[in-house]
């Protein structure tokens, strides 16, 4: 019989082929290099000192819109990209948001609804990570019920000219292009706006106690006049944007439980070196049953993950799944953060250790890509067929 393994008790790598796990030791190995001896500080300061540069290093591993097709994007599976997501947040939720919201958010949105013209504009930088991405659709009153934006784009002559503001935006006061989403006469439509553009500003969001090693923007456009080609011909109304929600919350299931995992091993490493009245912490039955069921509900939220990727990868996602899977592991995640934090005592709020750390950061996660109050009214609605969200 195989001997039990403490950071893999059910053997779920065994699930995993072995190109699957060489792309996540390759995450891996260039977190553990590039970023993890740095991102305390980077959290402690407030900023990335230079995001660009790291963009590129993401862009030569093939992360960014790694699981997109064409436009020299590498096309991997739905497994791939959940283990790299896994990977980034137990580094830090704010390096795996860069690079979701770069990949899932604003080259998605791109990718699946920008012209001919605007793909091929856009798309192949941005895998290189050449060109930054990011994704307008929250505004300062209205986060939850983005159907009332007050965001607009007008017809002038052959142009649309936007004008509005968009809260809470990552990646935003350094980003090459930003995908906004806008009201016009015709619904609600999604224009691919380069930053440059005159009457384009970003306003970095500070005193953030979250997710601080990753820039946050307000984005303002007072008059942005683009040509018809940046509109993204087809989509109206909330399918475009609420389509690029759903693959970035896929990301999130994975990511969350990388997190957790990050937490769950520090407290579990510490319970065994840390003595109290004699012996270690970990021999008492307290800290004990605490490890057992961070221990269960961690490996849990993985077996989850992986179910939903390979069905992502066979058949796809409804947005229920996806909804299942973001509530249940974001939440668990920062259950196993809190008690992690308990384990370490004085000690879990040090950023010596990245508990505290990833407690903050999943604060936002739990709120961004839709509330836990979305989510289970998304699930409620499914299960009984009635729309409870007004």
């Amino acid at each position: 019989m195989p001997a039990f393994d403490r950071l893999d008790p059910l053997s779920l790598d065994d699930l995993l082929s072995p190109d699957e796990v060489a792309v996540r030791d390759s995450v891996r190995t260039m977190l553990a290099q590039q970023v993890q001896p740095d991102v305390a500080e980077w959290f402690e300061a407030g900023k990335v000192p230079a995001p660009r540069e790291l963009f590129r290093e993401f862009g030569k591993l093939g992360l960014l819109g790694m699981h997109l097709e064409g436009y020299t994007l590498p096309g991997m599976s739905s497994v791939d990209y959940g283990l790299a997501c896994a990977e980034l947040e137990a580094c830090d939720s704010g390096i795996r948001s860069m690079v979701s919201v770069q990949g899932s958010l604003a080259m998605y949105a791109i990718w699946r609804w920008a012209s001919e013209e605007e793909k091929q504009r856009w798309l192949p930088g941005m895998g290189a990570g050449e060109i930054v991405g990011c994704f307008g659709l929250t505004e300062p009153d209205h986060g939850s019920d983005p159907g009332r934006m007050r965001t607009t784009a007008r017809r002038d002559g052959g142009d649309w000219v936007l004008d509005g503001t968009k809260m809470w935006i990552s990646n935003g006061t350094f980003a090459d292009v930003a995908v906004v989403w806008a009201q016009t006469d015709e619904g609600i439509r999604g224009f691919a706006v380069p930053t440059d553009s005159p009457g384009f500003s970003a306003r970095e969001i500070k005193h953030k106690m979250s997710l601080r090693a990753s820039a946050t923007a307000e984005l303002i456009l007072e008059g942005v006049r683009l040509p018809d080609s940046a509109r993204f011909p087809e989509v109206r109304g909330l399918k475009g944007p609420l389509s690029c929600l759903t693959e970035a919350r896929y990301g999130i299931v994975w990511g969350s439980m990388g997190a957790a995992r990050s937490s769950y091993e520090a407290a579990l490493d510490y319970a065994r070196t840390r003595e109290q009245f004699g012996r270690p912490i970990g021999g008492f039955q307290l800290t004990q049953a605490k490890l057992a069921d961070m221990c269960l509900e961690l490996h849990k939220g993985l077996l989850l993950a992986l179910h939903l990727g390979r069905r992502k990868d066979d058949v796809g996602l409804t947005t229920e799944q996806v909804s299942f899977g973001k509530l249940n592991n974001v939440r668990e995640a920062l259950e196993i953060c809190r008690t992690s934090r308990t384990i370490l005592g004085a000690n879990g709020i040090s950023l010596e250790y990245p508990v505290i750390r990833h407690m903050n950061n999943l604060e936002s996660v739990l709120t961004y890509e839709g509330t836990v109050e979305m989510h289970q009214l998304i699930l409620g609605q499914a299960l009984t067929g009635q729309n409870a969200f007004s």
